[in-house]
């Protein structure tokens, strides 16, 4: 077996637990994506949050600057303020360097955690930049409850003050030159986005895996109840037997695909049904008819036999003959039909030409010594593509019905139209009522006015000649014609236009 076509072990069996782990596999993916864009999205507000926060601070921490106040020691975030210059008091927060906001409240030199710029030509010392610092490693330990900043990158807000811009009493108040410049700077701290974005994490995840066993368990039990009517329709189907194929399924009034399951097993039943009942008919009138002659061979051979001195040889002979010849003719239709409905694989078609075809059997009718006028006439070559003898068989039919009919005359008219190639066989016969012009095309079918075994018919000759021209493409059919019947041949011309000699 190809190792490609061979079922996944992994997979599980049965439709509902499949069903099941494709729709917890599908939520999954889903709540990933989900999931995956939520953390993003809440770490982003997080911060921004963050970095608002540390705006505002940071503005707040200016605008005391620029009132000549030393910033007080506690802030919600870390924050240091450093001078160039000549030295000067500034004031550190937050424990930038020393890791603890109170650690030392003024500095007495610029701090080396930041290495000072000069300010800006244009900065009014109220628009602030944002960039990612790395804060140096100090030397020491940090004090018992200390944020430890040291050795990491965060994103920094900074605003620069320029001395020569306060009054002379601010910058005192500061201890600063006049000609200094202060920055203040302002930590954005991640720590509380992560949290918030850890905790959510966590959530989501609870949430995820609970919503799938729940998406699973609905989706395993959805389809156990929908498939309970699949179950029913199985187990009935189960029951049903070639001795008894009148079972049929119970159609769901729900309208779904479940209905539709059952409405086309219970059409295929009726199918088979009418199958069987065909076969069995088949047989049975088969086995009639070949009891038929097979009876009064037996009996005329039994009568010989028994009064050999009183029997008329030659005639008994002639008799038994006849007889044998009406089973073998009845022997080569049923395995006609038996092929057809087999559906055999045709021969490979050939062009014939259906005027010539014609042609030949009218005339071979004619020299075989009947009373009947037959004629044939035809307005130019028909090709069809098709089996010869299949066709000659077909014709050969037309024209047995029509002679065993006929009172004096068959007409035989063979013309085209459009793609089609057109036949028709004419007998002035008794004709055949408008009920029965259906009917007479089906198996062992005879009239009572019109046809019986005392002339020759086994009731299979009009049912082999519409089979065979449905295996070639086409249709035969009985016109309305007062007096006599007309069967009506249509077959579709042959591509090329051309054919080979009909034998």
């Amino acid at each position: 077996m190809n190792a490609s076509k061979r079922p996944r072990r992994w997979l599980p069996r049965s439709v509902r637990a499949r069903a099941a782990l494709a729709a917890a596999l599908t939520a999954a993916a889903v709540l990933v994506g989900i999931g995956g864009w939520m953390h993003h999205e809440i770490y982003r507000q997080s911060a921004r949050i963050a970095e608002v926060q540390a705006r505002e601070n940071l503005f707040a921490l200016v605008g005391q600057v620029n009132e000549g106040v030393v910033p007080d020691r506690t802030s919600a975030v870390p924050y240091e303020i450093v001078a160039t210059g000549r030295r000067g008091a500034v004031a550190s927060g937050g424990g930038l360097d020393a890791v603890d906001s109170g650690a030392r409240h003024v500095l007495p030199a610029p701090s080396a955690l930041f290495a000072p710029t000069p300010p800006p030509d244009s900065d009014d010392g109220w628009f602030y930049t944002v960039r990612p610092l790395r804060i140096p490693a100090r030397g020491g330990h940090a004090p018992t409850g200390s944020l430890d900043l040291a050795g990491r990158t965060y994103p920094v807000l900074y605003v620069d003050t320029w001395a020569g811009g306060l009054s002379r009493d601010k910058a005192a108040a500061l201890g600063i030159a006049p000609d200094a410049t202060l920055r203040t700077y302002v930590v954005v701290l991640p720590e509380t986005a992560a949290a918030i974005t850890a905790t959510t994490d966590d959530l989501l995840l609870r949430a995820g895996l609970a919503g799938l066993v729940l998406i699973a368990a609905a989706a395993y039990f959805t389809v156990r109840l929908a498939l309970r009517p699949v179950e029913a329709i199985r187990a009935l189907t189960a029951s049903v037997t070639a001795d008894d194929p009148r079972e049929r399924v119970t159609v769901p009034a729900t309208g779904h695909e479940i209905t539709a399951l059952a409405t086309t097993i219970n059409t295929t039943l009726q199918r088979l049904d009418t199958a069987a009942a065909r076969q069995r008919r088949f047989v049975a009138d088969a086995a009639h008819e070949l009891r038929s002659p097979l009876t009064s061979l037996l009996a005329s051979l039994e009568v010989a036999l028994a009064y050999p001195e009183r029997t008329d040889w030659p005639t008994a002979v002639t008799t038994a003959a006849r007889q044998t010849r009406r089973l073998q003719a009845l022997a080569e239709d049923l395995l006609l039909l038996a092929r057809s409905d087999a559906q055999a694989p045709e021969t490979a078609l050939q062009a014939v030409d259906l005027s010539a075809l014609a042609a030949k059997l009218a005339e071979q009718y004619s020299l075989s010594g009947s009373t009947l006028i037959l004629t044939c006439d035809s307005t130019g070559p028909a090709p069809v593509d098709g089996n010869p003898g299949e066709l000659e068989r077909l014709l050969r039919n037309l024209i047995d019905n029509a002679v065993r009919h006929a009172a004096r005359r068959i007409e035989i008219t063979v013309w085209t139209e459009g793609t089609w190639a057109v036949l028709t066989v004419v007998d002035d016969g008794p004709g055949v009522p408008v009920e029965d012009a259906e009917r007479i095309f089906e198996r062992f079918v005879r009239l009572d006015d019109a046809r019986s075994r005392a002339h020759g018919g086994s009731g299979l000759g009009l049912a082999i000649a519409r089979d065979l021209a449905h295996r070639h493409g086409g249709t035969l059919t009985l016109a309305p014609r007062t007096p006599g019947a007309c069967f009506r041949l249509r077959l579709a011309l042959n591509r090329s236009g051309t054919a080979g000699d009909p034998g």
